[in-house]
């Protein structure tokens, strides 16, 4: 009888971490080319308990307060550029982990602890590739495929709300909702609204517009869309050394919500 009981354990404890895997998402690479792909993991800012599980984050222990990025992560970045060799990745991985992602991290925290929708996001590894050296970039996920990205790198800080590589079945239902007139006419002003903010509007956009769709559609230009993405800089100035800069992101998310709001609400997870 005493041999079940390791197996019993055992059993328990793959059963939990199964579980929390379900609450852990491979995090790909924002670019399409799938050999550049580099994993990472749905950190949350703390460990949350919900009806469905729980969620694994970092403890309180182990999560630094955002103080801004130092001149020494610009530094770091700048003696990455190029293509740097093996030997100069690994002669600046500690300090570039140290000086340029661990502050991501502590951003997406505090910005997290700022407004709880944010909490489930990933902060991006490097790999081979230079590009990924050479930028650091991090999501925030609100809904299947539509998300917020940063980026940090020798040009500032970035910031894209985002709706893209959509599954199966998520394209017609963004075509459904744009068509309907109070759905479609909501998403028209809103991405109005968010370009006269500064931000510029890109996605993959076909041609022409799809089939089953009249060509003089009044908002036919949303209609060609496969993917939505509203982007731009935040800037490089003095803010980014300072806590200023969790103030700067959430403002930024502010200008994003109504439009990922709207996208979560009509383009959801397909069935």
């Amino acid at each position: 009888m005493g041999s079940h009981v390791p197996l019993r354990a055992l059993s328990l404890f793959l059963d939990e971490l199964a579980h929390r895997a379900r609450h852990i998402e491979l995090a790909g690479e924002p670019h399409r080319q799938t050999s550049h792909h580099v994993w990472g993991y749905a950190f949350l800012a703390r460990a949350t308990f919900l009806s469905r599980g729980l969620w694994v984050g970092y403890p309180a222990r182990m999560r630094g307060q955002f103080t801004g990025w130092s001149e020494q992560a610009m530094d770091v970045l700048w003696q990455l550029q190029g293509e740097p060799t093996h030997a100069t990745r690994e002669r600046y991985r500690a300090d570039r982990e140290r000086l340029v992602r661990q502050p991501m991290i502590a951003l997406l925290n505090a910005v997290a602890d700022a407004d709880p929708r944010y909490e489930d996001f990933s902060v991006w590894h490097y790999r081979t590739n230079s590009w990924w050296w050479q930028h650091q970039g991090a999501v925030i996920r609100l809904g299947r495929k539509i998300e917020i990205g940063l980026r940090f790198d020798l040009e500032g800080l970035r910031i894209q709300g985002a709706w893209w590589y959509p599954d199966p079945g998520q394209v017609d239902m963004f075509r459904k909702a744009v068509a309907s007139e109070g759905s479609g006419r909501e998403l028209s002003a809103i991405v109005e609204d968010v370009r006269k903010k500064g931000y510029d509007i890109s996605g993959d956009v076909m041609k022409r517009p799809p089939r089953g769709y009249p060509t003089d559609h009044s908002r036919t230009n949303l209609l060609r869309h496969r993917s939505l993405i509203a982007a731009r800089p935040l800037g490089c100035e003095e803010w980014l050394h300072t806590p200023e800069a969790v103030d700067r992101v959430l403002s930024a998310a502010a200008d994003l919500d109504a439009l990922l709001m709207w996208l979560v609400r009509h383009v959801k997870r397909a069935a």
